[in-house]
């Protein structure tokens, strides 16, 4: 029997795409939608070609619903992921699993004491490069990590990209933050699984072209409990120019997102006699399925997934630990 699964909400601008990939998925279909936006809902549902549901607590006791894909606003995720959890269903989210951390401590607990199967979609963990990355780093090629680098960026604000159904992207209450909580997601989630626990961060957002209401760049400095250093640089104010990944070890460097170009390593204990320089490696690692193949594998086959609750936990804190840092114009300890 196929997964079945109810959309909860259309507000995020993925959850299309996540209803595609369930859709399409030969082991899961789409049963219901609910959103508490009912002209959104019904637009969805329609799409979808499945019923609406006008009440949350009405789709999930729905007997031919064994899974929810979470596409609420963000400090809505809450009350909407711990109703599922209740219910017994499967939980996909979209990031960032919650605002606070206390949020995300909750879920976790909740998680592991049902049984549920849970995922966060994080997609830069599938991607090539950056499990290539953490391969260097497990081989110890890098020596000791010093510093990562990370810029993500585009040009959100500069085109006021967010209007109607996605327009709550700039509002601090419903989304938690601007371009570091929407995009900076990506990039401190890889720091935080490449870089390890953080001990401390400083941080400084800024609102550069008064289009919303909320931070269009930021940029932080995580110290780890390692005493590598990390500096994280995203904005919605990019027009143009590379988004680039960097880290620097005692015996070398590893790069990636170069414009054009495949990622980069330079290692001490690769150096073979008079030859020594940048390796590019012409072999990547294999992407892992998607978050969503992912989840529907561990749902109806108990298989392994390689994101965890846990993960979105750490997200949050270290999200949390950056705005409080900028709103504060402190130092934040973890």
């Amino acid at each position: 029997m196929p997964v079945r699964v109810a959309m909860l909400s259309f507000a995020h601008v993925h959850a299309n795409g996540y209803a595609d990939q369930v859709q399409r998925h030969l082991e899961a279909e789409v049963t219901c939608v609910w959103d508490h936006e009912e002209e959104r809902g019904r637009a969805g549902a329609e799409r979808c070609g499945a019923p609406f549901v006008a009440k949350l607590e009405d789709a999930l006791r729905r007997d031919d619903v064994d899974a929810v894909v979470v596409n609420v606003e963000t400090n809505r995720h809450p009350d909407v992921i711990m109703g599922a959890i209740q219910t017994g269903k499967h939980v996909f989210t979209e990031k960032a699993l919650t605002i606070r951390t206390a949020e995300s401590d909750e879920i976790v607990r909740a998680v592991h004491a049902s049984g549920i199967k849970f995922m966060i979609s994080l997609p830069q963990r599938s991607s090539p490069s950056v499990l290539l990355a953490r391969q260097v780093l497990d081989e110890g090629l890098l020596g000791d990590v010093t510093m990562m680098r990370m810029r993500i960026a585009h040009a959100a604000a500069l085109n006021a990209q967010f209007r109607g159904p996605s327009l709550w992207f700039g509002d601090a209450e419903a989304a938690g933050g601007g371009s570091l909580f929407d995009l900076g997601c990506h990039a401190v989630d890889v720091m935080r699984w490449l870089g390890g626990e953080p001990e401390s961060v400083i941080a400084k957002t800024g609102n550069f072209t008064g289009n919303y209401d909320i931070d269009d760049q930021c940029v932080a400095i995580v110290q780890f409990r390692n005493k590598a250093l990390g500096i994280l640089d995203c904005s919605w104010t990019h027009r143009a120019g590379p988004n680039t990944k960097e880290i620097y070890g005692t015996e070398g460097f590893f790069g990636w997102d170069f414009p054009g170009q495949s990622p980069q390593l330079h290692s001490r204990k690769l150096e073979l006699g008079d030859y020594a320089g940048a390796i590019v490696p012409s072999r990547l690692p294999r992407p892992l399925p998607s978050a969503m193949e992912q989840w529907i594998g561990a749902i109806l086959r108990d298989e392994p997934v390689h994101i965890t609750v846990e993960d979105g936990r750490n997200l949050t804190q270290l999200l949390e630990g950056i705005y409080t840092s900028a709103r504060e114009g402190r130092e934040v300890r973890f």
